[in-house]
């Protein structure tokens, strides 16, 4: 996490160089629309079969028939991943035009002439994040998190050091270069631990082969689940298009990126480590240690997500104009921005369950119900969308997304609670109501406390960060102690794990 972490800091400081820079003018609209694509076309046709499929399979393999033949499905994998994605790549880059037409409905034909060029030189992400992540599936099935949780601080980095030597004499079209860079370092920084665990790429067609088979009959439900996200960012960035010029594809994006660093963060990190897990537990046949995992971390994520969520929506506005504000970004890049993270916000809860719901569907090898619920979480963001954005804007395009999210996540949870798993007891609903009453009433504080001490403190980036210095710091307190009173269960597990480390100092 700590490592996620560095990487998501990175990220963020990109972010920040990129609104400086660019803003929310047409050449960063033109940029998002062209890196979208290709990140949504991996994410939607192969990110499901890495993650879903081929991390389950290969941890089958290494239980029942050891690393000889696991190593053995892995070669053929990486080798039909890396057909697929370079066959993707270059239709992308020879048709780009009628996938910009798709995904942005510009008014200036300029813009959308840009994000066609962009389009053209950003596909390979495609190919580079196939093999990348074929790669990382294969390192944290092993239980090895640490090269691939570097992933994103080493491509962070190489487009930090661009912005600081060629932006000023290459521009957009450099900055799409140095993206490609970041990826394809991706896939290089894991080839040093895949050699210490004894790997040895060996190219493989063996389409065959039982761990294949079981990979093609997964693809297919669980591509459809895993579309969601991505397909959601898809459709929200075309009506986004339409807004303030274009102005709002980069403020869905810039309030996006600055959620799912401190949502993604914690939430990712957990799925990632208990996936693997869960993928043995259910190899190994321990259906009680699955479904004891599956509670204690939703429980968990919960407990930390729901103060996340009312804290981040108190103090999105002094927390964009910190991270991105200066420059090119004015104070009505600002505001569009800070609308847009603070009702994104409110799909976090469910962002959190339907990443750790779907890793437990997907390690069961079951991807009929994911199927169903990421269809109809999609098409509640698309008829929202349509319902909302023409009267509250770029608000009610990150409503539609907030509202999809605990659609999915829901439709994940009540066939595991019907099904007699009961993933969440009258107990632990009693916590979960406890928990949202103490992060609303923190919220609600630190709103006033915001803007109680604003005026009182200096002007500029000091006062903003000084300003969310001490809103943070009330805001944790004041829930852990709400937390407390309230007795939930999760505050006095953290008091006992305190006392015991006291005792072992």
């Amino acid at each position: 996490m700590a490592l996620t972490l560095i990487g998501k800091v990175l990220g963020l400081y990109r972010d920040r160089l990129l609104a400086v820079h660019y803003s929310t003018g047409p050449a960063a609209n033109a940029f998002f629309t062209a890196s979208r694509i290709p990140r949504v076309f991996f994410d939607a046709v192969f990110a499901s079969a890495i993650a879903a499929c081929f991390i389950p399979v290969f941890s089958e393999y290494l239980e029942k028939r050891g690393k000889k033949e696991a190593f053995r499905f892995a070669g053929s994998f990486l080798t039909i991943i890396a057909l697929l994605t370079g066959a993707l790549t270059l239709a992308g880059m020879a048709f780009p035009r009628p996938m910009v037409a798709l995904f942005a409905d510009y008014s200036d034909p300029q813009t959308t002439a840009l994000a066609v060029s962009l389009t053209r030189v950003m596909f390979p992400t495609v190919l580079f994040s196939g093999v990348a992540f074929s790669l990382v599936g294969i390192l944290q099935a092993q239980d090895h998190f640490t090269a691939p949780a570097l992933m994103s601080a080493v491509s962070n980095g190489v487009i930090i050091l661009y912005f600081f030597t060629l932006d000023a004499r290459l521009g957009i079209f450099g900055l799409a270069g140095a993206y490609l860079l970041g990826w394809l370092l991706q896939g290089v920084i894991q080839l040093p631990p895949l050699k210490g665990l004894g790997y040895v790429y060996r190219p493989g067609f063996d389409f065959r082969s039982d761990g294949m088979k079981k990979v093609f009959a997964l693809m297919g439900p669980v591509m459809v689940s895993t579309w969601v996200q991505p397909i959601n960012q898809a459709i929200n960035g075309r009506f986004g298009s339409r807004l303030y010029g274009g102005a709002g594809m980069s403020a869905l994006e810039y309030a996006s990126n600055l959620y799912l660093v401190i949502a993604g963060t914690f939430i990712l990190s957990v799925t990632n480590v208990i996936f693997p897990k869960l993928s043995r537990l259910t190899a190994g046949g321990r259906e009680g240690e699955f479904q004891d995992t599956i509670r204690g971390t939703l429980r968990v994520c919960l407990f930390l997500v729901l103060p996340m969520s009312a804290g981040l929506t108190a103090v999105a506005r002094p927390l964009v104009s910190l991270i991105y504000g200066g420059g090119e970004f004015d104070s009505f890049s600002t505001e569009i921005t800070t609308t847009a993270l603070s009702w994104m916000t409110l799909g976090m809860a469910g962002y959190a369950v339907q990443n750790i719901l779907s890793r437990a569907y997907f390690a069961k090898q079951q991807g009929r119900v994911p199927l169903v619920a990421g269809g109809v979480s999609i098409l509640v963001n698309v008829v929202l969308c349509q319902v909302l954005t023409g009267r509250f804007l770029v608000a009610g395009l990150a409503l539609s997304s907030a509202a999809s999210a605990t659609v999915y996540a829901l439709l994940l949870l009540l066939p595991l609670q019907k099904g007699g798993e009961a993933i969440l007891d009258g107990g632990a609903l009693l916590d979960l109501l406890k928990m949202a009453l103490a992060a609303l009433v923190m919220g609600l504080c630190v709103s006033w406390t915001l803007g109680a001490i604003s005026p009182l403190l200096p002007a500029g980036k000091l006062g903003e960060l000084l300003c969310l210095g001490a809103c943070a710091a009330l805001g944790v307190v004041l829930y852990f102690l709400l937390a407390l009173i309230l007795r939930v269960d999760e505050a006095g597990l953290c008091v006992t794990l305190v006392k015991k480390t006291r005792k072992r100092g």
